[in-house]
């Protein structure tokens, strides 16, 4: 079991620093880079960024009608261009483990919610205007953007910097777009089948889960970060120490 449980951190802990960091080579295309690389880069970054579709992906579950899709996609669109743009341009951060915790979260509230829990379990709906709730986590979500996008070289001058965000965020939306169409896909598919009651729940129990994960993930990260010495090695080679500690109890077993 212990080590079931180190390779589950071990591969949150890769796909995370895979799919939500800014590598050092993407970081040094940039610095070269025109409008273009920024668009496409933040194309790539929300194709990547399961925790945003795994949030979007919960939103649009039971949405059967193609208006209340653009309805909910464009609050949260609207929420996290805001968020995006403004705070990377006013220079306004935070420690993106965090923030990425904060979304994590949001991502555990909307597959509890879509399984109703809130009613089952307290007897009150999730929130009085859930359109108000998927704009306030667009906001987060989009300040999780930001906190990326703002270890990127923007540039010195103002117009040149904020051109380079807003191609950013119109990546964003274009990788969000492609990301959605094959949600909608796969969603319209599985209403076809009979037991689609039963396997929503069992979907979004999954989101639940992988949230949790992600968020167990996240706060794995801002202590190693925070608190290196506490641990008594380098953040760097934590999930190593792990698998050397598991190797040498292996050897003495036997």
């Amino acid at each position: 079991m212990y080590k079931l449980i180190i390779s589950f951190i071990s591969i949150f802990w890769s796909i995370n620093t895979l799919a939500h960091g800014i590598s050092e080579e993407a970081k040094q295309t940039m610095l070269n880079g025109g409008f273009l690389q920024y668009l496409i880069l933040g194309a790539e970054h929300m194709i990547t960024g399961y925790d945003h579709l795994l949030f979007l992906f919960g939103v649009i579950f039971f949405l059967t009608s193609f208006k209340d899709v653009v309805k909910f996609v464009s609050i949260f669109t609207l929420g996290h261009s805001i968020t995006l743009i403004f705070a990377t341009f006013m220079g306004i951060t935070a420690n993106y483990w965090l923030v990425d915790a904060v979304i994590a979260i949001s991502v555990c509230y909307k597959g509890f919610d879509n399984n109703k829990g809130f009613q089952n379990y307290f007897g009150f709906k999730s929130a009085p205007n859930i359109l108000l709730m998927v704009f306030i986590f667009g906001l987060i979500h989009g300040f999780g953007l930001s906190t990326r996008l703002q270890q990127l070289p923007l540039g010195e001058n103002s117009m040149d910097m904020l051109m380079r965000i807003i191609s950013f965020n119109i990546g964003v939306e274009f990788g969000q777009i492609a990301a959605l169409l094959i949600m909608l896909i796969i969603i319209n598919q599985l209403r076809k089948l009979k037991a689609f009651t039963n396997l929503s729940r069992v979907l979004n129990h999954g989101i639940i889960l992988a949230g949790f994960m992600l968020l167990l993930m996240q706060l794995h990260g801002y202590l190693h970060t925070s608190h290196p010495d506490e641990f008594g090695f380098s953040k760097d080679e934590h999930i190593h120490h792990h698998m050397d500690i598991d190797t040498t109890n292996h050897h003495d077993n036997l």
